[in-house]
């Protein structure tokens, strides 16, 4: 999720576990326990492609991050504040739990969370919410911002902190039954129209739970339909696209393209470049490719070799322009046709 969102849940976790004894330093501390595992970032200028994509979501994300420095720096805030009531134990848990919901709520989102690293470079993902969702945020950022006005002993700070988990919780929930909803919309056209296919992927488009797109991979390719809760109709359209996995059969073997292609998930599509290839990550798909004129893929990667046989691997940038006609097209779609 976005740092925001992570910050917010960290604050309202921190408050949960030791909101008591440390009033708004827990809802500091948590915030800033929401916000580390991000830090991942700072490595990116050190890595190339490939290595950012691989390690993003990975260390600083995995269970074995969260067991291994919650104590250490719930030791260090002990001896920090050692004249406030919340033990070394206490700290430990703000930062283990802050650690904790925020791996598990990126694990929500598409991209893919490790949180079994090293013992596994899986990326975790259930596909249920986007990345940015206002409706997840801001109840829970009005709810937190309340908590901060209230005194520690005030039986309010709690039940709005709790209000705010509960709200934010709710809509989890919620996104998960509109998942299930659409899979079965998706599955029953998939039965209905003879498509035969071996796994698919069904996730939000931007900012809602409400219309939602699949990729249902086939033999030779995949097949790629959107589907509102707010349709009229639940007959789909599906449109195919050949994988062309014969185009890479030049650059097999290369360790960084076989780690790409394994970050995909082994959805991806494969198109002739004027230098290489172009790889298509179809997990986020084409978000904008539910207009009449079509759209591009989110995320692609240009490889291409060098004289000596290596390769490059470079990241296109095929965000789609928002302006405000796009906004209200996407607004339409949303509620349905």
């Amino acid at each position: 999720m976005d740092s925001l969102t992570q910050i917010v849940l960290g604050a309202a976790v921190g408050e949960v576990v030791a909101g008591k004894k440390l009033g708004n330093k827990a809802l500091l501390w948590g915030a800033i326990a929401g916000t580390i595992p991000d830090l991942d970032v700072l490595a990116s200028p050190l890595l190339d492609m490939v290595g950012e994509l691989s390690f993003h979501r990975s260390v600083t994300h995995s269970f074995l991050f969260a067991i291994v420095m919650s104590p250490i720096l719930g030791k260090l805030l002990g001896r920090l504040y050692k004249n406030e009531q919340a033990t070394w134990k206490e700290w430990s848990w703000l930062f283990f739990w802050g650690f904790v919901t925020h791996a598990l709520l990126d694990s929500c989102t598409t991209w893919g969370t490790q949180l079994f690293w090293p013992f596994s470079n899986y990326g975790v993902a259930f596909y249920n919410i986007f990345v940015i969702d206002p409706l997840y945020t801001v109840p829970f950022l009005i709810c937190v911002l309340v908590v901060a006005f209230y005194n520690r002993n005030n039986p309010k700070r709690r039940y709005w902190n709790y209000a705010g988990l509960t709200i934010s919780s709710a809509y989890l929930l919620f996104s998960f039954g509109a998942k299930a909803a659409a899979n079965q919309v998706f599955e029953q056209n998939l039965e209905e129209q003879n498509i035969s296919y071996s796994s698919y992927i069904s996730k939000p488009t931007p900012m809602n739970t409400i219309f939602w797109s699949v990729t249902a991979e086939a033999q030779n390719g995949f097949y790629h339909s959107f589907y509102s809760l707010l349709d009229s109709s639940k007959r789909l359209n599906y449109t195919f696209e050949p994988q062309n996995k014969q185009l890479l059969e030049p650059y097999r073997g290369n360790e960084r393209l076989e780690r790409l292609l394994e970050i995909t998930k082994g959805y991806y599509t494969v198109q002739p470049a004027e230098q290489g290839i172009l790889i298509n990550d179809l997990r986020f798909g084409k978000f904008d490719d539910w207009r009449v004129e079509g759209g591009a893929y989110v995320f692609v990667y240009h490889v291409w070799p060098n004289p000596d046989g290596s390769l490059n691997f470079e990241e296109v940038n095929n965000r789609p322009k928002i302006d405000k006609n796009y906004l209200a097209d996407y607004w339409e779609r949303i509620k349905g046709i």
